[in-house]
């Protein structure tokens, strides 16, 4: 089972689409949850992912505006999509009941 920021990195990966590279994610994450999220966690929790099969990576082109540096793009798997979505309905299931659950 994914935890709450492999869940949260990946959903934002995936809503970000062809978008989708470390930079852009971080400021998804942050804008998101209101939290900020450090460089070396999202890369520490993307090298995890990816070992687990869950998302792939790979070097974009290098571009002016990030000083001839390449991002480092993500795709969400098949894999990884089934993941979230078993995190999404466990914590849905989970819920039901709870006092603060209005439905």
């Amino acid at each position: 089972m994914l935890g709450e920021f492999e869940y949260v990195l990946i959903t934002a990966a995936a809503g970000l689409g062809d978008k989708a590279y470390g930079a852009a994610i971080r400021e998804e994450i942050e804008s998101s949850t209101g939290r900020k999220c450090s460089i070396g966690a999202l890369y520490t929790t993307i090298d995890r992912l990816e070992t687990k099969g869950l998302v792939k990576t790979w070097m974009g082109e290098a571009t002016a505006q990030r000083g001839g540096r390449s991002k480092r793009m993500v795709r969400v798997t098949p894999k990884g999509v089934q993941a979230a979505k078993n995190f999404y309905d466990t914590v849905i299931q989970v819920s039901r009941g709870a006092s603060w659950v209005t439905n």
